[in-house]
């Protein structure tokens, strides 16, 4: 049954605006439905993580994060922040709830579908985690070469991730030469070269400087504003007050107010 009364928000031939609402009659538009069935880019639900011996790394962990959304995860060490994370990139698995990544339950993705279930993601770590005997450019290239790209768009998709971090014209040094900040640089081009709708980023700016440290804020600012998901662990509470974005904070394995995001004051 459709609705008779007019509503002012309907283009001239009766479609929606892309931002849909309801009818006058309180009936809700078929936009606002289509878009209620997209789910989060990652939902936990009442997630535990508890390892052999006994540690509880998570206890009833439940939230989730929009598609575009920018957030941070924070919280003492030990919290359970590298553990949350390390369950969306199916290091490892949840003793019980459910991870979910684009509505896709995660606990049930088998072996063989991890690396696949991986590309949808890039994920930066405090460690860099760079091939020291390989170039800038190798490091980079990597993802794409294991998903088998031409010679030619590895090249050209490579030089415009490093342009994006600043490092055009370093892609023939090696690792080692480059500053702390340089190689986090390094690491991040790789994540984002294959343009995955999500980045994990795990303490990035826990070795660098405060200057260096908000030079690589920002580079996540511009990827969230392009629409790419981010979730970035950090205990950098004066970073993540300045930078304005929703605040998950965990506390011995719980999120604080019974699990829902807060925002730093």
């Amino acid at each position: 049954m459709h609705c008779s009364t007019p509503d002012p928000r309907r283009t001239p031939r009766g479609t929606p605006e892309p931002h849909g609402g309801r009818c006058t009659c309180g009936i809700r538009t078929e936009g606002a439905r289509a878009r209620a069935r997209v789910p989060p880019m990652i939902r936990f639900d009442n997630v535990g993580k508890r390892y052999p011996g006994g540690h509880e790394a998570l206890a009833g962990v439940s939230f989730r994060l929009e598609r575009g959304e920018m957030a941070f995860l924070t919280g003492h060490s030990g919290a359970g922040k590298s553990t949350l994370l390390r369950l969306i990139a199916l290091i490892e698995r949840p003793t019980r709830g459910q991870v979910l990544l684009d509505g896709e339950n995660l606990g049930r993705v088998r072996r063989r579908r991890v690396p696949y279930v991986r590309r949808r993601m890039g994920i930066i770590f405090q460690d860099y985690r760079l091939l020291h005997e390989r170039t800038v450019f190798d490091n980079v290239a990597l993802p794409l070469v294991i998903e088998g790209h031409p010679h030619a768009e590895i090249a050209r998709r490579v030089r415009a991730a490093l342009d994006k971090v600043g490092l055009l014209g370093r892609e023939r040094m090696l690792p080692v030469t480059l500053s702390g900040g340089e190689q986090q640089r390094v690491s991040i081009a790789r994540a984002v070269v294959h343009k995955p709708p999500l980045l994990l980023a795990d303490e990035p700016t826990g070795n660098l400087d405060p200057d260096l440290s908000r030079e690589i804020m920002e580079l996540f600012e511009q990827f969230h504003q392009v629409g790419v998901t981010v979730l970035i662990a950090s205990h950098d509470l004066d970073l993540i007050r300045s930078m304005g974005h929703r605040v998950l904070r965990l506390r011995a394995g719980r999120l604080d107010a019974a699990g829902l995001p807060e925002r730093v004051a």
